[in-house]
Formats: structure tokens, sequence, C-alpha cells
């Protein structure tokens, strides 16, 4: 199905899952869209492997924990979700060197916390790896240093190829 973009969120420069300027990252791009779900796109290189042609089973996890604390941001974008608890299924062996998709959306929301669900889809659209967990609703100011929010180090990464629509 077909769902439309609403906004793109912000990039890091050095995270591992969104960092422009990290070699090592997976360089994913979130999308939030018109269901209320947010979409990274990224696409794993053969440094993210385990087995041969196979992404490693942390980098899911990394990737769905990323997607999901980040689809807080949607309702609430001043909030942060960092990580109480997370739980995974693997399901399908998860490939390299294709385009993937991770979706994540809330499930509740309270207060000071928030549950959320997510996936990891293969091209074809089958789910890979699914997760669910909880998380704390910080401000950016609690969780990092003020050097980290005066730099520039997140920004938005307009491109061409940036999506109107996304597939899943």
């Amino acid at each position: 199905m077909q769902h439309k973009v609403i906004k793109k969120q912000e990039n890091a420069r050095q995270c591992f899952a969104c960092g422009v300027d990290n070699p090592m990252s997976l360089k994913a791009f979130f999308y939030e869209m018109d269901n209320g779900e947010l979409v990274a796109v990224f696409h794993p290189l053969e440094q993210h492997q385990s087995y041969p042609g196979r992404l490693h089973g942390g980098v899911s996890a990394a990737i769905l924990d990323e997607t999901i604390g980040r689809a807080m941001m949607i309702e609430e974008p001043e909030m942060w979700g960092v990580t109480v608890e997370l739980e995974f299924k693997y399901k399908k062996p998860v490939p390299l060197d294709v385009p993937l998709k991770a979706v994540g959306r809330i499930t509740k929301n309270t207060r000071r916390i928030f549950e959320g669900t997510g996936e990891i889809l293969l091209p074809d659209g089958s789910v890979a790896v699914t997760a669910q967990g909880k998380y704390l609703k910080m401000p950016i100011d609690k969780i990092t240093t003020p050097e980290f929010i005066e730099s520039e180090e997140m920004h938005l990464e307009i491109s061409p190829e940036d999506p109107a629509f996304i597939d899943y």
C-alpha cells in the first residue's frame, strides 16, 4: 500500500543508524507518514553483516530501536525515546546490499513512557524482524551535552531523491 510522506526527520552526522558522515552508519532516512507511522529507508552494506550476505541481528535491532524510538517525535517533536526494554523476533534472514524499510509506530503513550512496535520489511514486503519496546520520554537537553545541542550535529538532509510516497 502506498502512503504519503508528511515530513522528513533530521539526521545526525555520526549516529550509527542515521549518521551521514559516519562511514559505518546505515545512513537511514526517517519519514513521517500520513498514517502516523515512521518509515526508515536504509541500505545495509557488507560491513553490517554477520553471516556472509546477511545483516547482523544486532544491526537489525539497532535500526528498529531507532525507528520505534523516533516514532514518538511525530506526536511530540520535542521528546526523544530512551530505551527501557526491547524485544525482537527474527523471522527471516535480512539480506545486504538491497534497499530496506523499517516501520515503527506508537501503541501506548503516557506522560513519561511510551510503547511501540516495528518491523523490518524485505524488498518483497515480507516481514523479516519484528520488535516491541518501551521507552522513557526525554527532551534532548536531558540526554546529551550542550555542545551537541549547539552544534550542527542534527540537521535536515534534503535530497531531490526524497520520496513523496512510500510503498509498504
